[in-house]
């Protein structure tokens, strides 16, 4: 897939955990857990601007077009 997902890495520099974000962010640890790892086909808006807003980023930090080669 081109679209990678540096979650784990903000949320490293952030110093938070999964289970911190996710009351942060109002969802569950298994779907946030999913996202981090890469294994979704879809986020919504509402969850990017959530996540956006808790670790103080922008969406081009939580997601990144990686070209296929």
């Amino acid at each position: 897939m081109a679209i990678k997902v540096n979650l784990a890495k903000i949320m490293a520099d952030r110093d938070i955990s999964l289970l911190a974000l996710s009351k942060k962010v109002g969802i569950t640890n298994v779907n946030l857990s999913k996202l981090k790892t890469g294994k979704v086909s879809a986020v919504r808006f509402s969850t990017l601007d959530a996540l956006c807003q808790a670790l103080d980023c922008q969406p081009g930090d939580i997601l990144e077009h990686v070209p296929e080669k």
